[in-house]
């Protein structure tokens, strides 16, 4: 996995384009909106906000405008981890290489209307904020209509998957955004003292990004090695699959950040998950856990802790 922070002023556009890997992204702060075609043609245009993703597949043509009052702030992240920028096609990019006369007859337009069109790529340019979304939405749909897909995804409208004392789990795969099939996430929020519980990830490695607070991070790995690591806010992380590991708060506000995977499903296990479903005489002959201690661990997982 890679990825990218981007920012748009309010107008600012990420011109049309598209990747040779899948894209997943993650609203920051304001608000943006997004377009596409599927692969049948038909458009999909909506406004995302804070906390909000959007996903668009390998190939699927896109953009990304600010809106007002101030822009946005987004993490773009990509399904190919030796992904980079030079990996997209930009429409302008695209035109500039294309003979004009070519342009013209697939247009079929006089080669002179063509004449101010930009001769390199505009990656990132000014243009007036973006009026109606209903008319911009009907525009775009034309005689096909919209697309029946959404390609959003509205994080803050869902219940989190486990609330406890120390925070909160979003898992967003594709069991809940039926599009993200190459990439499963989950939106942590832990609180001062609070713990993101001792477990592992059986099926993809996990790619983090920290986006509020501080926190620490201890990965176990084989041969009897560990490796402590602080982090804050645009920090980046990183633990192989199957290597256990714990996230702690160590600041005094709640430490935000997102774990990523390659994978169209979210799953992890928990070393209490796992203790407690062992018969108890023998976790208690590895650990020498007299049975009320034993007794005392949560079935669930409870993903954060203190539970309460």
């Amino acid at each position: 996995i890679a990825g990218v922070d981007m920012r748009l002023t309010a107008g600012g556009i990420r011109e049309l384009h598209w990747h040779t890997a899948a894209e997943w992204a993650f609203m920051l702060y304001g608000s943006a909106r997004i377009t596409c075609v599927d692969a049948d043609g038909k458009s999909f245009v909506t406004d995302v906000n804070e906390n909000d993703l959007w996903f668009f597949p390998t190939g699927i043509p896109h953009s990304i405008q600010g809106l007002a009052p101030d822009g946005c702030e987004f993490l773009l992240v990509f399904d190919d981890g030796n992904f980079s920028e030079y990996e997209t096609v930009l429409l302008t990019d695209w035109m500039a290489h294309t003979p004009p006369e070519v342009v013209a007859k697939n247009f079929g337009v006089p080669q002179k209307a063509l004449a101010n069109m930009p001769k390199k790529e505009r990656f990132i340019f000014q243009a007036a904020v973006p009026g109606s979304l209903e008319d911009d939405r009907r525009i775009a749909a034309g005689k096909l209509g919209p697309s029946p897909i959404d390609f959003a995804f509205r994080t803050m409208q869902m219940p989190a998957t486990k609330t406890t004392k120390s925070g909160e789990v979003r898992i967003i795969d594709s069991n809940n955004f039926k599009i993200s099939k190459e990439i499963a996430a989950a939106i942590v929020t832990v609180k001062p003292g609070g713990l993101r519980e001792l477990h592992w990830h059986p099926n993809a490695d996990e790619w983090q990004y920290y986006f509020g607070g501080k926190g620490r991070m201890t990965v176990f790995a084989t041969g009897g090695r560990a490796r402590t690591m602080d982090f804050e806010t645009g920090d980046v992380g990183y633990i192989q699959k199957t290597l256990p590991h714990y996230i702690e708060n160590t600041g005094n506000t709640d430490l935000k950040f997102l774990e990523m995977f390659k994978s169209s499903v979210y799953q992890d296990l928990a070393l209490t998950e796992w203790l407690t479903h062992t018969p108890p005489e023998l976790v208690a002959a590895h650990l020498h856990l007299d049975k009320s201690t034993l007794d005392s661990l949560a079935r669930e997982k409870p993903l954060l802790m203190p539970e309460s």
